[in-house]
């Protein structure tokens, strides 16, 4: 379909969801027209084309944290915001990372010495796969060492996986333990291998996972070939961010600002060496294995049955020596002032470090927020300006451990707290045909009423159609760990969401390249302007609306749901309980708030009752209400982790963790705590009702 006939058809999808009566929440009646008006000239200049040049541009050579190449992407960041009428600040940041793989090798000693392949071989068809500056397979934050010794397989290598192999007396001491990718976060198959007492440890991406037994291989498919290999961070410290500056930002050390940062040996990084390899070098190993067949379950798609232990007969190398020092990062965050209430800010963000080139993870979704950053200066420049700022913003170091976001965050922590409406995520955003997002509660209409705004390329329908599929409404997940909502939503407690469009992935291997994005991510290359367009809706509506459009009853529906889930789960194991009976209390009192101010403000909107600084008034408030879940004390697995409401699982860093103190303890059948947590969480509660209240005496 030519641009301009696809441009055709998304406009007619637009006024034909707002003549259906589709929702603009938060807009007064005398307004809605011009934001209509606002949203047709947005919908109506994305360039289309911009996505694959920006694309291009960045994704063309290889650019990990804290190289030149990396400081090449960010200038041309820089360069293009500046270009398109953004005021662009750069944030510096002095990190400790991982400078880079280092040395390392692993090896067959005996019965053979065998050097084993660290590194995705050379394919004809792909030109980008020769590049001389992609590295070899790695882990950030290994420990350094040499080690030579037999070899216990642990699945997994989560933390049922270890108790399972103790329970059916496998000693791991001193032994190099294989693990496979899946079921946690890399980081605590170290963690985990480490507190077991294994010498090292090599992960690999087991064909059954991602590999042939999934279907065809790159480069005739989007498996993971006998070369490919996952590179990954492995930080495992009770906060996010930078290992050695919790709750502070890692500021750089030019003497004007004192930071207080750790010794290296207070933080308890990983002291064993770990590397990641392909299932072609591990088939190597596991074929050799001579020990007792694996459980149920553990069994994975080489061709050999797999054994719990190598046997004495069966030992290998692994040597890594790497080198971790203070590195110098950057954010780059243009900003769109808004004409009447600047100091409201929509924050739209994603990583640009990568660990090659990055064509889908993250930088798809860099291109698109270059190419709405045109889109939007472009309106800007004509007058068409939104009422409150937005700021695009582009962090370094997120592969390394979610570092620059949360630096950023702990610096501006308090402008964040009062100002913030939302931040929405967008890694690796445009990485095929697949949309989806997770949302906190009061941001989940707002996705879904953007997407029916949009239509889908190549298709009668609109995203929200395609998106929703035969349900009534599509599901919207929550948010977990992995990406650089972290801090903004479970440390501060700006409502935040993340998303866009996913499809086929060579995660971290040196094979997310643009001949991958061509040929499997998205040939049509019009996915980037489809996503603009949704999401520059819901920036656009959460930057203009006369009333911030936060679902409040969202919240009483889904926290009943979630302590219902709770509850069963304490009873799972302590059948006497009688539940969380504060909180549930609480939440029908603020179940009836919720209701009464969404219907009330939406009464107020469409008569026109509110005053200008009466909006203000309730913006201010409506800012405050996320921020009840917010508890200084935090959790008591890191108390960085200040949302009651939701944090990332600390035992596999990727979860959503929904009334994380309650789940803890149900993690490990306590019941010590759930006395207080009912304390806390209705003391939450009610705050969060008062506040709901407040705004409906104002209306």
């Amino acid at each position: 379909m030519k641009k301009r006939n696809f441009l055709f058809l998304a406009l007619l999808v637009l006024f034909g969801s707002v003549a259906k009566g589709q929702n603009l929440d938060g807009f007064s009646a005398k307004n809605r027209p011009a934001q209509v008006a606002f949203e047709k000239s947005f919908q109506s200049s994305v360039d289309f084309s911009r996505f694959k040049t920006h694309l291009f541009a960045i994704t063309s050579e290889p650019h990990v944290a804290g190289t030149p190449a990396n400081e090449k992407v960010r200038d041309y960041m820089a360069e293009a915001m500046k270009a398109a009428g953004w005021e662009v600040n750069v944030y510096p940041y002095d990190l400790y990372l991982s400078k880079g793989p280092g040395e390392s090798l692993v090896e067959l000693v005996t019965p053979i010495r065998q050097p084993l392949n660290q590194q995705e071989n050379i394919l004809p068809e792909d030109p980008y796969s020769a590049n001389p500056n992609l590295w070899k397979g790695w882990n950030a934050y290994s420990g350094s060492g040499d080690v030579t010794a037999e070899v216990v397989y642990a699945n997994y290598g989560t933390k049922a996986d270890f108790e399972k192999l103790v329970e059916m007396g496998v000693d791991i001491k001193g032994k190099i333990v294989l693990a496979r990718y899946g079921g946690n976060f890399r980081g605590y198959k170290a963690k985990f291998a480490e507190q077991y007492g294994a010498a090292g440890l090599i992960i690999f991406t087991d064909p059954a996972d991602a590999g042939y037994m999934r279907g065809l291989v790159f480069p005739e498919g989007t498996g993971f070939s006998e070369s490919s290999i996952q590179r990954g961070s492995l930080l495992t410290v009770d906060w996010t961010g930078d290992p050695l500056t919790p709750f502070e930002p890692a500021l750089p050390m030019d003497g004007k600002t004192k930071i207080n940062r750790l010794k290296p040996e207070e933080v308890g990084l990983h002291t064993i060496p770990v590397t990641p390899i392909s299932y072609g070098s591990a088939k190597e190993i596991i074929g050799k294995m001579k020990g007792k067949p694996v459980p149920a379950g553990w069994q994975g798609g080489l061709p050999f049955t797999y054994r719990l232990e190598g046997g004495n007969e069966l030992t290998v190398r692994l040597k890594v020596n790497q080198e971790k020092g203070i590195t110098r990062a950057y954010n780059v965050v243009g900003t769109l002032k808004g004409a009447t209430n600047p100091d409201e800010w929509v924050i739209l963000g994603c990583h640009y470090d990568a660990w090659n080139f990055g064509s889908t993870d993250p930088n798809s979704g860099t291109a698109m927020l270059l190419s709405m950053s045109e889109t939007l200066g472009k309106l800007a420049k004509e007058g068409k300006r939104p009422a409150r700022s937005i700021m695009i913003a582009h962090w370094d170091a997120e592969e390394h451990g979610v570092i620059g976001s949360t630096e950023w965050v702990e610096q501006l922590r308090d402008e964040l707290s009062a100002k913030a409406v939302a931040y929405i995520n967008l890694d690796a955003a445009v990485s095929g045909r697949n949309f989806g997002f997770a949302a906190a509660p009061t941001l989940k209409k707002i996705i879904m009423e953007s997407a029916k705004t949009v239509a889908f390329p190549d298709s009668s329908k609109t995203v929200y159609e395609v998106w929703a599929g035969k349900q009534e409404e599509p599901v919207i997940g929550s948010l977990g760990g992995g990406s650089d909502h972290i801090a903004f939503y479970m440390h501060v407690g700006v409502p935040s969401m993340s998303g866009g469009a996913g499809g086929p992935s060579l995660y971290h291997t040196n094979y997310d390249d643009l001949y991958f994005y061509e040929k499997f991510a998205d040939p049509s290359f019009k996915m980037g302007g489809t996503v603009e367009q949704v999401v520059g809706i819901a920036a656009i509506r959460l930057a203009n609306a006369d009333i911030i459009p936060y679902e409040a009853g969202r919240y009483a529906k889904d926290l009943k749901e979630h302590f219902a889930q709770a509850e069963k789960n304490v009873k799972s194991y302590e059948s006497g309980f009688k539940g969380f009976e504060k909180s549930t209390q609480a939440l029908e009192a603020l179940k009836a708030s919720a209701e009464t101010l969404d219907q009330k403000l939406a009464a107020a909107l469409a008569s026109d009752q509110i005053e200008s600084k009466k909006s203000k008034e309730i913006n201010k408030a409506m800012l405050s209400l996320e921020k009840s879940f917010i508890d200084p004390k935090g959790m008591y697995f890191g108390n960085w982790y200040r949302s009651l409401y939701v944090s990332t699982d600390p035992f596999s860093g990727y979860a959503s963790w929904i009334l994380p103190g309650i789940k803890y303890e149900t993690e490990s059948k306590s019941t010590a705590r759930l006395t207080e947590w009912d304390e806390r969480y209705s003391k939450a509660i009610i705050d969060l009702k008062s506040k709901i209240d407040n705004v409906l005496k104002m209306l």
